[in-house]
């Protein structure tokens, strides 16, 4: 029984999935907007929101926490250089999930995923 075991799987493997998200995370962070599926947007949204929620106190403990989330130094000082300026006055709805269509191949439904 799948009691209690609310989540997106993504069809992979946990350390698959989690690569997958912190990968999404990083390209995000550094791009800014991404193009990518439905399922890997919904799934990699509320980790980035939680993420920006809590770069937007740039304190030690909260570096340490976004780069054992991100394991990438790069990602996690440019998201400490934007997060307190951009995201003072908001408390949540950091990201926008737009539909672009199916696509040709599969006919997976394509979202561009972007930081607001």
């Amino acid at each position: 029984m799948r009691h209690r075991k609310k989540g997106f799987l993504l069809g992979r493997e946990k350390e698959q999935r989690e690569a997958l998200i912190r990968g999404l995370m990083i390209a995000l962070i550094e791009h800014r907007r991404i193009t990518t599926t439905l399922a890997k947007a919904k799934a990699v949204q509320p980790e980035i929101e939680k993420l920006i929620s809590l770069a937007r106190q740039d304190t030690p403990h909260n570096r340490r926490m976004a780069l054992s989330r991100l394991a990438s130094k790069t990602a996690m000082r440019q998201l400490f250089s934007f997060a307190p300026t951009e995201y003072a006055d908001r408390t949540s709805g950091f990201t926008r999930i737009t539909k672009l269509g199916q696509r040709q191949g599969d006919g997976a439904t394509m979202v561009q995923i972007e930081l607001l």
